[in-house]
């Protein structure tokens, strides 16, 4: 199946208002030339920093992504962020359940469930993460922690509802670390993501699923990366922080 190529960069605790205005000012002109039609290029800033952003990318192919969600419509939960909150700032996708979140912040396959749900009901494009530590893929419980990651966070979801839900499959081990599985080892795994999605969702459903790579995914290795069957992209970390890198990484990633 020809799925589009996704590059959403998550810019995690990094960049004022200012300082994303002038990434995303200087990154506008650099994938101009990227047809909407071969790739969707997504940046997440922090909260504070998603209405310059905003204000910023008008008029250009890059689409606004945000960090989190909270389940609840509104209420007593400091420091969370509500659904209307980020619909009012022009967001169109959401990052759930990144194993920063995960690791540091309590999350579990049950919240990453509810805020999915929250995101869909609220019309947004859930990334929704997935992903194994070190030590779980070294006992051979990769396949174990995956299933159980994506049976609990995508309960209670329908066919209609996976049309808009992107899977970003991120091995902790590699995240900022500068280790990358092998394209080979990546596909390995991202053919088990899908082959699960067939299973849960039905082979039509589960072919049509975007499954981004998310460890330390650079300029360098994104086209032999994106040019495994089933790896439709990638989640980027730090080669997002700078407009000249990110911009290779998307090219790079579609290029023939």
């Amino acid at each position: 199946m020809d799925r589009k190529v996704i590059i959403a960069g998550n810019w995690k605790m990094n960049k004022t208002a200012a300082e994303g205005k002038a990434l995303v000012e200087a990154l506008k002109g650099l994938v101009a030339d990227v047809c909407p039609s071969k790739a969707d290029i997504v940046v997440c800033p922090p909260f504070t920093t998603i209405a310059a952003v905003a204000e910023a990318i008008k008029g250009s192919n890059i689409k606004l992504g945000a960090q989190n969600i909270h389940w609840a419509a509104s209420g007593a939960f400091t420091g969370e962020i509500a659904a209307d909150m980020l619909k009012e700032l022009g967001v169109e996708y959401v990052i759930i359940g990144h194993s920063e979140r995960r690791q540091y912040f309590g999350e579990t396959d049950e919240t990453v469930n509810k805020r999915v749900k929250a995101a869909l009901a609220a019309g947004f494009k859930p990334i929704v993460c997935i992903g194994e530590m070190l030590e779980e893929r070294e006992s051979g419980k990769t396949e174990k922690v995956l299933f159980t990651q994506l049976e609990g966070g995508l309960a209670g979801l329908t066919k209609e509802d996976m049309a808009n839900v992107v899977i970003a499959y991120e091995p902790v081990w590699a995240i900022g670390t500068g280790k990358t599985a092998t394209p080979e080892l990546a596909e390995e795994t991202h053919n088990f993501i899908r082959m699960t999605l067939n299973d849960m969702f039905g082979k039509e459903v589960g072919e049509g699923v975007r499954i981004q790579y998310g460890g330390s995914m650079k300029a360098e290795n994104a086209k032999e990366l994106v040019a495994q069957r089933n790896i439709d992209g990638g989640l980027i970390g730090g080669a997002a922080l700078k407009a000249d890198s990110f911009a290779a990484l998307v090219h790079n990633a579609i290029a023939e």
